[in-house]
């Protein structure tokens, strides 16, 4: 069973955001950004959506992977008056504070490495041999992109594909028994480092919230 790797680095130029996003969702994540980073924490994601009026979720991790409900509730504290400042959407809204999930986005170039030979699906912003679409594990991970090889290959299709990161419009792991048993050690193994008591029959894992 593959294992994530390197969990815990920090070396900033792999840890900026590749996926961004645009439009509001890039106005937001460029105003809360700087804020959740001052606070502890890195964003993941910002999105929009028609739930309850209007809803904005921003999505938000320490820098070891982990995300608690307290952590939740610290960066909305944070980032609300920040917002209000800032007040970038023009209606009222419901702010939403959730963690990246076991079958999370993968944003940065240390999420391709961490999560290598897991399982994703990839959807890039423009054609790379003529799709867009891709289902697979990363094999290979380099300073220009990442290297898949797919699980489901059509007659006469390559069964690998370089995709160079300027082109990735979005990516996220898929759940399967083996990345949850991977993404259960690897929150046990992070609190344990930040001292935290686990127990030996803890079931609890990284979940949204």
């Amino acid at each position: 069973m593959a294992e994530p790797r390197d969990f815990w680095s920090t070396v900033s130029d792999r840890n900026d955001r590749i996926v961004k996003e645009q439009g509001l969702e890039g106005k937001v994540a460029a105003i809360v950004e700087p804020a959740i980073e001052q606070l502890g924490y890195r964003l993941v994601r910002v999105r929009t959506s028609g739930l309850n009026g209007f809803t904005l979720q921003i999505m938000a991790e320490r820098p070891d992977g982990t995300m608690s409900v307290e952590d939740c509730e610290a960066v909305s504290r944070g980032i609300s008056p920040v917002l209000d400042v800032a007040d970038p959407i023009d209606k009222a809204y419901h702010l939403e504070i959730s963690s990246p999930g076991i079958d999370r986005p993968l944003v940065r170039r240390s999420d391709f490495e961490t999560w290598a030979g897991f399982l994703m699906k990839l959807e890039t912003s423009r054609l790379i041999d003529e799709r867009k679409r891709y289902r697979g594990r990363i094999v290979d991970v380099t300073d220009a992109g990442i290297r898949v090889e797919r699980d489901q290959v059509a007659y006469g299709e390559p069964s690998a594909v370089e995709i160079p990161f300027d082109a990735i419009g979005e990516a996220r792991l898929i759940l399967t028994d083996d990345l949850i048993q991977a993404a259960l050690k690897a929150d046990k193994a992070a609190r344990k480092a930040r001292g935290e008591t686990i127990e030996d029959d803890e079931a609890a894992g990284p979940a949204g919230h």
